[in-house]
């Protein structure tokens, strides 16, 4: 998709009859949000403690109603979020979502100001970040990929892994705001280069995920039980983020809280374009995309990706 070319100087009226609230005079600086979901909320929250003005754009509406009473100022369009903020965060779900808040009708860029920094901390197409911010650039606007890792724990409690594409610069002009959300914040190189991270980031955790599952599986079927047998493997060589929290669920087999698999299955095509247009051998990766798959299959994108544990179980009942 093509960007849209500013529509700047856009006359903003205040009160504006497109925001909640009246929008601030042009020299006060305001820090702009779109995706209020499981990551962007607790980010949000984080922002706001932290001191912060924020506006935020919901393409719910009812799921942001509840930020006016701290003061959060709730905008119509990203068109209008991109008039006021100097910085305006992205947490959604894929290259289409920013493509669309970026690009489209009402997006960022019919509103922005040159020197407006976008911080896209989805996880989207390496190739289309590249493009999306030489677009960007072209308009006069700067925009960082900046995936993140360490999950809604993470959000919480300002503890994510931020890995960094772009201008580093533009980095060490918004890097206060990265330090509120994140512990780790490293710079990976131009556009693009933070989606590459973050490819690498689920290909090894979801693979160590499916690897979890499998151990799970060898000791059920010898009559071991995988809770004693995680409780000794946290404790040596093989101890791992995905066997600490993803295991866990499984020994519990509470498959419905945590991250909803449907998103590493759309990760996972991700890394499957990237590996074939970079032409790498990706043989693990292949194995555990079409574990993903199967899981889809069954219907399980909602739950969370342990249920690699139910495909294996599948697996082994179909052959019985």
């Amino acid at each position: 998709m093509p960007c849209r070319g500013p529509a700047w100087p856009k006359k903003i009226r205040s009160p504006c009859s497109s925001c909640t609230n009246a929008c601030p005079e042009s020299n006060e600086m305001e820090v702009g949000f779109v995706g209020l979901g499981a990551m962007g909320a607790p980010m949000v929250d984080r922002l706001i403690e932290a001191g912060h003005k924020l506006a935020v754009y919901a393409r719910r509406i009812e799921t942001a109603k509840h930020l006016l009473n701290r003061g959060v100022r709730l905008c119509a369009s990203p068109a209008y979020l991109a008039a006021s903020c100097e910085v305006v965060f992205l947490a959604v779900t894929g290259t289409a979502d920013v493509e669309h808040l970026v690009c489209g009708d009402d997006g960022l860029l019919e509103g922005a100001r040159a020197g407006l920094v976008i911080i896209d901390m989805s996880t989207i197409a390496p190739r289309r970040a590249q493009e999306l911010a030489a677009q960007a650039q072209g308009l006069g606007v700067e925009m960082l990929d900046a995936p993140v890792s360490g999950g809604e724990i993470g959000a919480r409690n300002g503890t994510l892994s931020i890995m960094v594409g772009g201008d580093a610069a533009v980095l060490e002009r918004v890097r206060p705001l990265l330090n509120v959300l994140g512990k780790t914040i490293v710079h990976m190189g131009p556009a693009g280069s933070g989606q590459i991270a973050k490819a690498c980031n689920q290909l090894v955790l979801v693979a160590a995920i499916e690897a979890c599952a499998e151990a799970a599986m060898l000791a059920h079927a010898a009559g071991v039980d995988f809770a004693r047998v995680r409780e000794a493997m946290l404790a040596g060589s093989a101890s791992s983020g995905a066997l600490d929290a993803f295991g866990g669920r499984m020994a519990t087999r509470e498959f419905a809280r945590g991250v909803e698999a449907r998103l590493h299955h759309k990760d996972f095509a991700l890394i499957a374009d990237t590996a074939a247009q970079a032409w790498v051998p990706v043989p693990v990766s292949a194995a555990v995309q079409q574990q993903l798959n199967a899981l889809m299959a069954l219907k399980l994108g909602r739950e969370d990706t342990s249920g690699l544990l139910k495909v294996l179980e599948a697996t082994r009942a179909d052959r019985s």
